[in-house]
């Protein structure tokens, strides 16, 4: 039997993450994370609570360990990005540190990095392959850069301590389990829309023309894809575009939301503010090679993604409501 070391496993793709594993056998799974971890998670895993930057606690959550899954990292929506750059960088180039020297001295047997469509932030090549990444312009933004810096990590501990890495890039990530956020652009765009939808927000506000694109994946796939390269042969020592293949613009997946939250689609209406700085105008990956190497591909529809991610989301606003201390007095 592996344990699994999942960091990061109590945010959104963690949790999916560690689910997948836990609905196998095969796996014993061990989460840390400086967040408190769900009852469900505390009761089918092992949970160490620590800061992962420190090379001791990082030790500690790695020892025993067969395979780890980083996903631990400060990131967030396009705005929480450019407001904390360089405690974004300062954070993430602490944990690639860490974990990673943690991981070698646990002579791993796999070490998975889940990496971003934000190193493909600049890209010119439309499907994005794997192998255009030494061409593509270095990413500008903080989180990119910190992002293909992780990945150089992996590369540079392979290539003088041979660990054994695969490198996952994880396209618009989306799904139950975040959030939104009261300031715009500290979460990622879908649950932000759908909040926006059911406060009653008309017209609805997107940022930027609304032609940007997105490759929007479904956290389940994400944990299917993300397990697939790890547990495979194939999967040693490569990296992977882990994503949908449908190329969305955002006017178009604010349409989605809005008719998987009840509403007319003929009723939309968009109000287009001024867009983010280093706003992404497209991103399409080619998926050829995980489907090739790995025989994965994603198959949640984004449409059926989407209105399960508003009933949870709706779930969780009217749970709020029923809590709060007005909503008990009436």
């Amino acid at each position: 039997m592996s344990r699994v070391l999942v960091t990061g496993g109590a945010g959104t793709i963690g949790a999916a993450v560690v689910k997948r594993l836990l609905a196998d056998p095969a796996y014993e799974v061990r989460v840390s994370d400086r967040r408190p971890a769900p009852q469900w998670m505390r009761e089918g895993c092992e949970v160490h609570t620590g800061d992962l930057r420190l090379a001791r606690d990082a030790r500690a959550a790695t020892y025993g360990c067969s395979h780890v899954i980083h996903l631990a990292a400060l990131g967030g929506g396009t705005a929480g990005r450019r407001r904390l750059p360089h405690a974004l960088l300062e954070a993430n180039n602490a944990l690639y540190n860490a974990v990673i020297r943690a991981a070698l001295g646990a002579e791993v047997e796999r070490f998975v990095y889940v990496s971003s469509a934000a190193v493909f932030e600049r890209a010119e090549l439309f499907p994005t392959p794997e192998d255009y990444l030494p061409d593509c312009p270095t990413p500008t933004s903080a989180y990119g850069f910190s992002k293909l810096t992780g990945e150089m990590y992996c590369h540079a501990a392979h290539a003088e301590h041979g660990l054994p890495f695969t490198i996952c890039r994880a396209f618009n990530a989306y799904g139950p389990g975040e959030l939104p956020d009261a300031e715009p652009g500290v979460a990622h765009v879908v649950p932000d829309l759908i909040e926006r939808t059911l406060a009653g927000q008309r017209p609805l506000e997107i940022y930027g023309t609304g032609e940007q694109t997105r490759t929007l994946t479904h956290v389940e796939d994400l944990a299917e894809g993300i397990v697939a390269a790890m547990s495979s042969e194939a999967g040693l020592n490569e990296d992977f575009n882990i994503s949908a293949v449908r190329e969305v613009s955002v006017a178009e997946l604010a349409g989605i939301v809005w008719e998987a939250c009840g509403e007319d689609r003929e009723t939309l209406e968009l109000d287009r503010l001024p867009a983010f700085p280093q706003d992404v105008e497209r991103r399409w990956p080619s998926v050829e090679k995980a489907r090739d190497l790995l025989g994965w591909s994603a198959k949640i529809e984004l449409e059926d993604g989407i209105a399960a991610t508003a009933r949870w989301l709706r779930r969780v606003r009217d749970a709020d409501r029923a809590d709060s201390p007005i909503a008990g007095a009436r």
